[in-house]
């Protein structure tokens, strides 16, 4: 394509060092897209006839149809989709095909369709997060009754409701769609018309190429047009939280699942056994979700390295671009579809919650708060319950095992009331702040997500 200029063909080994095409092939159908459209704006320019222009569309769409179907046969000497398409185009339809690069680079091509590409895809991993919210709150759903200990550095902390513990999950999701959607608007920027660096003097109605492709804006600097790549980085980053968010489950189901906690049954379908020991059942879908992650975040960190060094406009280093972003895009995807498999079979263990959630230490915030409302400094009620806490554990007694006289011993404000403070069931429904875990407010959040999701979808 540059033969004008050059005397000497391309050197082997930079031709197979500097190709693309056996990873950016897969952009093919945003590629004959945005050409398509191009070629539009090329027949109201005067630059191609209308019969030039239906050939030009026609056999784009029977080169995507060939690609779709298996039976094209892409030339790594030809370096990238790009040329790959538009050579093939010129060898089927003659010097009309020669035409279609008229006012426009690669450069500015190869922005265009990694826009599209992100935009569907952005769309498609929004799908499968939602996908994994309704799993979790179907399994709230089914578990609404259910009571945990919640834990703080792993250890028990205070009883709350399991479905409350999982819409924890479902907002931190939320909070990932949100992102996903925001960072929509900035991939639906059309580029196409910003050339190489400065344009182009064939000036293109990029208005019309804007509305053929459905972009919500132009691009108004061409520079930063074709070096922009930040809407790459931003989806990187989001998916690396999804990830994050991921991981953090995936790290729960597996401890939930250990015979030490046993709250989980991870069903047949989502774990394998051990090649040694016949006895083994390992939570392998949850293990290889956390172990992603960390792909996800060096894809983010690989491709913000490219960058920070570049000088504007487009250089070469960007071609690094697409492998890092396919690859956090296929593993996020087949992480959100695989979890939301597993959530929605997984079994809760009821029985072993109610041993768990049994432990009478779950309540002592709950005696401190007691002895707040009848006067005393959270400070001091704190360290009363403290000293409690440390006999119990001293003698073996839990707080349900000691009579009135033993909690008069540390404090005369202890009343009779103080045995329906250690009422499992009472101290939840008494946690009624916007955000708390009692029975009712869980209900009215599974009923808000329900309604939310279902109108997603």
């Amino acid at each position: 394509m540059w033969k004008g200029r050059f005397q000497q063909s391309t050197d082997k080994l930079l031709s197979e060092f500097s190709e693309s095409i056996s990873f950016d092939w897969r952009l093919y159908s945003h590629d004959i897209e945005g050409s398509i459209a191009h070629s539009k704006a090329l027949l109201a320019a005067g630059i191609v006839t209308a019969s030039e222009q239906k050939a030009i569309e026609t056999g784009l769409r029977q080169i995507g149809a060939d690609i779709d179907a298996g039976k094209f046969q892409f030339d790594p000497a030809l370096e990238d989709v790009h040329m790959n398409i538009e050579a093939e185009l010129t060898r089927r339809i003659g010097p009309a095909g020669a035409k279609l690069h008229t006012a426009r680079s690669r450069n500015d091509q190869v922005a265009l369709d990694l826009r599209l590409y992100l935009r569907a895809e952005t769309d498609a991993i929004g799908a499968h997060v939602r996908g994994l919210q309704r799993s979790l709150v179907d399994l709230a759903s089914r578990n609404s009754e259910v009571v945990i200990p919640g834990y703080t550095h792993l250890q028990r902390a205070q009883p709350v409701l399991l479905a409350h513990h999982l819409l924890a999950y479902v907002e931190m999701l939320d909070r990932d769609a949100a992102r996903l959607a925001d960072l929509r608007k900035r991939i639906d920027v059309m580029p196409l018309g910003s050339g190489a660096i400065a344009g182009s003097t064939i000036v293109l109605d990029r208005a019309l190429i804007a509305r053929e492709l459905g972009f919500a804006a132009l691009s108004q600097n061409s520079i930063d047009a074709v070096s922009d790549r930040d809407f790459a980085c931003e989806i990187l980053f989001a998916v690396a939280m999804i990830g994050l968010h991921l991981s953090r489950l995936g790290e729960e189901i597996v401890i939930w699942a250990s015979s030490e906690f046993g709250l989980v049954i991870i069903p047949d379908a989502f774990a394998t056994g051990s090649s040694l020991m016949p006895q083994k059942k390992n939570p392998d879908a949850a293990e290889l979700t956390r172990g992603k992650t960390g792909r996800l975040y060096g894809n983010l960190v690989a491709l913000l390295t490219t960058l920070k060094g570049l000088p504007l406009a487009y250089n070469r280093d960007m071609q690094e671009d697409k492998e890092p972003v396919f690859d956090s895009v296929d593993t996020i995807k087949a992480a959100l579809a695989v979890n939301a498999a597993m959530v929605s079979q997984l079994e809760i263990n009821a029985s072993r919650a109610a041993i768990s959630v049994g432990d009478p230490m779950l309540l002592a915030t709950d005696l401190a708060d007691y002895l707040v409302r009848a006067g005393v400094p959270f400070r001091q009620a704190h360290e009363i319950i403290g000293k409690l806490v440390a006999q119990c554990i001293e003698t073996g007694r839990g707080f349900s095992q000691l009579d009135l006289a033993a909690f008069q011993s540390f404090s005369p404000l202890f009343g009779q009331d103080v045995f329906e403070v250690l009422d499992l069931r009472r101290a939840l429904e008494a946690r009624q702040a916007p955000g708390a875990p009692s029975p009712a407010n869980v209900r009215a959040q599974l009923e808000r997500w329900r309604k939310e999701l279902a109108a997603e979808g």
